[in-house]
């Protein structure tokens, strides 16, 4: 679908927008997550609707989303016109319970490391990290301490 590029943004008002560097833009660009069209110059062009993308994609980072996770939840949204508020209210829906489980993640990080100094825990007995001669290795990667139930810890 080609539009009018005099309505579209150049990358430079697109990084200095949205406060993303142009590198950054065009690696999303490259895994898919935005897109532009070219001028006759063949320089990029975007549609001012990729600001709410972009901050999407940044906002969902700071959680700790990771980009294919982004991707894919991008790719529910329409390609051709700015998504609405049924669009972003669909996919909030499809987040909820993983954004729930990220969050119970921190508040059991945050509650269980209140007693410890510096990793010189006050009790080495009640430590969400430690992990003595790698015993814990049989549940997996990561702090399995620290890891709510459905996500193979130990509660």
């Amino acid at each position: 679908m080609t539009t009018r590029l005099a309505d579209h943004l150049t990358i430079g008002q697109v990084a200095q927008r949205s406060g993303v560097p142009h590198t950054a833009l065009r690696f999303y660009e490259d895994r898919g997550l935005i897109s532009s069209e070219r001028s006759s110059g063949n320089q990029r062009r975007y549609p001012r609707s990729v600001l709410r993308r972009i901050a999407f994609i940044r906002a969902a980072q700071r959680v700790g989303l990771s980009l294919d996770e982004i991707g894919s939840a991008l790719d529910t949204l329409p390609h051709d016109h700015a998504p609405t508020k049924a669009d972003w209210a669909r996919l909030s829906r499809d987040w909820r319970d993983e954004l729930d489980a990220r969050i119970d993640a921190l508040q059991r990080l945050r509650d269980q490391l209140t007693g410890c100094v510096g990793c010189g825990c006050l009790s080495l007995k009640a430590c969400g990290l430690h992990n003595v001669d790698d015993r814990l290795s049989q549940f997996g990667p990561g702090a399995p301490l620290l890891k709510p139930a459905n996500e193979g810890g130990l509660e």
